[in-house]
């Protein structure tokens, strides 16, 4: 599986008093040992190290084979025909050997970290994809309320699906805003718990939504609570921008909470009023929350290869990404330093002026 934004690996430049610099000499003495007392053999004794090189980059506003990664229901997309790709950091499923090891941490192109800090011994590799896929899901939740937000929709209570044997299905969908229970505004979670509090379970209520900017209505037969007084509807709600239209994202086999940045940015392309990239090509990486702040990742300098390998000019750096991505230039791939959602589009704004953007 590439990952958008595994943890962050120990740099290969540490002083030679950290762990992974520790690490490294243990190896490499007990490599030359093996090398002399078994011959080549000893070179391909698997040691526990893995390898990080460049993943795939992800053009946000294109597809995954057929597979459109963003897709916009109940409004027609803009036209674009720019790129902004995601990175991503691809990581051997195996111990490398001792030569691979040795080799790897001379090449530009691949990092050779602890086998430990990519699969944390406490959980097999399959917990781990899980866990980091889980990541990237709710990251796709944040990149879509940033961008909502920054279109400047309301928040509401919105529908993110139903439970198992919920009483809702068939009736609620997910991305509908719930409006009302029984009669009562629902500006918000907390108001729509309190008002659920108050109905005993197997009340048939009446709910009122908003779908793809239409109003609509249904009764649901409540649920009896097990963790509080009062029902439920049976559905998985959040506070988060309500747009009159749905978007969806389809990336499969990316794990990790990295690609926000970039799929928040290839929202606002498809349903903003501004054309991001005015057919430029544009890499970069970086969490984001729902307020639009960028957060650090991981694997960077791999990322910037593989940016430079697509032809991307501009590559979006989280702030505190910068000291780290300095170290390992890209010739002709300009740095441009993005702390907040604002920051990346003035970045871009500065790319389809021809400018170069405020850099790290």
């Amino acid at each position: 599986m590439a990952s958008a934004a595994a943890p962050a690996p120990p740099s290969q430049q540490s002083d030679l008093s950290s762990p992974v610099v520790t690490r490294r000499i243990a190896v490499l003495v007990v490599g030359a040992v093996l090398l002399l007392a078994t011959g080549l053999v000893g070179a391909v004794v698997p040691v526990p190290y893995v390898a990080q090189v460049p993943g795939p980059t992800y053009n946000t506003l294109g597809s995954i084979g057929t597979t459109k990664i963003i897709t916009v229901a109940g409004r027609t997309p803009n036209h674009v025909d720019g790129n902004l790709n995601l990175t991503t950091v691809g990581v051997t499923r195996g111990r490398l050997s001792l030569v691979q090891t040795i080799r790897g941490w001379f090449a530009k192109d691949v990092a050779v970290v602890p086998e430990d800090a990519v699969y944390p011994p406490d959980q097999t590799q399959q917990q781990t994809q899980k866990q980091n896929r889980e990541q990237f899901l709710t990251s796709e939740q944040a990149a879509e309320s940033a961008a909502l937000g920054h279109l400047g929709y309301p928040a509401k209570v919105v529908v993110q699906g139903t439970t198992p044997g919920s009483p809702s299905a068939g009736k609620l969908a997910e991305g509908d805003a719930i409006e009302s229970v029984g009669g009562r505004p629902t500006p918000d979670t907390a108001t729509l718990t309190t008002a659920l509090q108050s109905i005993p379970g197997g009340t048939a209520v009446p709910v009122t939504y908003t779908r793809l900017g239409q109003p609509g209505s249904t009764t649901v037969t409540t649920g009896t609570a097990t963790d509080r007084s009062g029902s439920v509807l049976g559905i998985l709600v959040s506070d988060a921008p309500s747009a009159p239209f749905d978007v969806n994202i389809q990336v499969a086999d990316v794990g990790g909470p990295s690609a926000g940045l970039m799929l928040t940015l290839g929202i606002l392309d498809l349903v903003g009023t501004t054309d991001l990239t005015d057919g430029k090509v544009v890499a970069g990486t970086g969490t984001i929350d729902e307020k639009g702040t960028v957060g650090p990742i991981g694997g960077i300098p791999l990322k910037m290869v593989a940016a430079k390998g697509i032809g991307a000019k501009t590559f979006l750096t989280p702030a505190a990404n910068c000291a780290e991505a300095k170290k390992s230039p890209q010739p002709g791939l300009t740095l441009a330093k993005v702390a907040t959602l604002d920051d990346a589009l003035r970045a871009l704004a500065d790319v389809r002026a021809g400018r170069t953007p405020p850099t790290c």
